[in-house]
């Protein structure tokens, strides 16, 4: 009986059940004092596999996914900005603007919540079963420059090609080589129409000709940017200011 049962378990291994391979006595010990039937069994010894599967899958896509330690939009206060209210936030969690491929621009000072927005809905997406990644400009950047050389790079990149959503935080937060704003736009040409895009900026559209230094690319970048679009524009003081921490406490 345990010759079979290992064997049972190294056939599981070689078609990669590794869920029920590893709960194979315990499944069948339940079988029977359930008295299963054969039916019920093999569905239930299937379920499980999908599921385990499911939740391995979700959990590297989280990972994937870049997220910050602060993501979750249930504890977004409205008190410390101005810009978005519960019920355009409640919305754009809803996610049906994916469906169109909208994108969403989220301007506004340091500390207003801007990177917490992109992130909370980058992790409503992937809770949902959607590729969704929130990664930066400039890591962007270092991507693009990377990606014929390095596999990380081109493995990254690849990803970005496939994404139902990406969030790009700080744009146009540094000056863009030539090179580099030409790669830029290359993937949001590719991206147009088929993946949406959520941008965090402190700068105004207006204002990234300073940082790519071409007047036609910035117009554009925009042109695709801007065509299916909601900005929200926030205002207000800086949570982090107006929460700060100190070593000491205060007396």
């Amino acid at each position: 009986m345990m010759d079979k049962i290992q064997r049972i378990k190294d056939n599981f291994e070689r078609v990669r059940m590794y869920s029920i391979k590893n709960e194979i006595e315990n499944i069948l010990h339940k079988a029977q004092l359930n008295k299963t039937t054969y039916v019920d069994f093999v569905y239930n010894l299937l379920e499980q596999e999908i599921e385990s599967r499911d939740q391995k899958l979700l959990k590297r896509r989280f990972t994937a996914a870049h997220l910050p330690k602060k993501y979750n939009l249930d504890d977004y206060d409205f008190n410390y900005s101005n810009g978005i209210n519960k019920y355009q936030m409640d919305e754009l969690r809803e996610l049906v603007w994916l469906n169109d491929a909208y994108n969403l621009i989220i301007m506004g000072p340091s500390g207003t919540g801007k990177t917490f927005i992109a992130a909370g809905l980058v992790y409503e997406a992937v809770k949902r079963g959607l590729k969704a990644y929130l990664i930066t400009m400039e890591e962007i950047v270092n991507i693009i420059k990377m990606k014929e050389t390095v596999l990380k790079s081109s493995s990254a990149y690849k990803r970005l090609l496939n994404a139902d959503l990406v969030a790009i935080d700080d744009i146009m937060l540094f000056p863009v080589k030539k090179e580099e704003a030409n790669g830029f736009f290359n993937l949001i040409n590719t991206l147009h129409e088929k993946t949406s895009l959520i941008i965090t900026t402190n700068k105004s559209p207006t204002k990234w000709t300073e940082v790519l230094n071409d007047e036609i690319l910035t117009t554009a970048l925009l042109d695709r940017i801007l065509y299916r679009c909601e900005v929200i524009k926030l205002s207000g003081k800086s949570y982090r200011i107006e929460n700060r921490k100190n070593i000491f406490k205060q007396k």
